[in-house]
Order: structure tokens, then sequence, then C-alpha cells
């Protein structure tokens, strides 16, 4: 089963591996001790976040690396930049009106 983006990163623990990833290459070790979960927890997340394209594994030796692969990332902030320009509009129109309010009125003579 493939997880959306959205849901890949829906849970709270995802996104401190997300976090952990965050500096480069970690093994399951160092994202452990990073975002504060068993092993057994981070190997299931991380497998997650795999499968939603997040998260790649290169082996090196008797270990696995991970890492934070660019693509989604891009991908959402690409949906978000289409809402990102609606709320600043919307943001700057508050603004203008807020401050078309503050402003001191003229006596009338």
């Amino acid at each position: 089963m493939q997880l959306d983006i959205f849901q890949a990163l829906a849970d709270p623990t995802r996104r401190r591996i997300v976090e952990a990833l965050r500096d480069g290459e970690q093994q399951v070790n160092d994202v452990v001790e990073k975002a504060g979960i068993h092993q057994s927890g981070v190997s299931r997340h991380l497998r997650i976040l795999s499968e939603a394209g997040f998260v790649s594994m290169r082996p090196d030796g008797q270990r696995r690396l991970y890492a934070l692969k660019p693509e989604p990332f891009r991908e959402l902030d690409q949906w978000l930049s289409e809402y990102r320009g609606l709320w600043e509009a919307r943001l700057d129109r508050f603004d203008a009106a807020l401050k078309k309010k503050q402003m001191p009125r003229r006596r009338k003579e």
C-alpha cells in the first residue's frame, strides 16, 4: 500500500524521523536516539517513509544508511505554494484593513 505524502507525514513520529534525517545520512541507531523511540518502531516508520518516497536506504557494509529524498518535498512545496499565495494575498488585505482602521481620523472643521 502506497501512502501519499500527507499520510506519510501525518504521524508525529515520522515527522521526528524526518527531522532526524535532515542533517544527512543516518544509521537506524542514530535515528532511534534522535527520535526517542525503540528500534523496531523506527524501522517500521522508516519503511513507511521509504514506501512513500521520502527516504532512501543505502547499504554500507553491515550498516544501512537512511537519507531523505528531495522529490516528495518538492512536490509538497509545489502543492503548498498555490495555497501560500492565496493566504498571503488574504493576509495582506487583512493587514491593510487593520492599518486603515487604526489611522487617526481627522476632525471636520
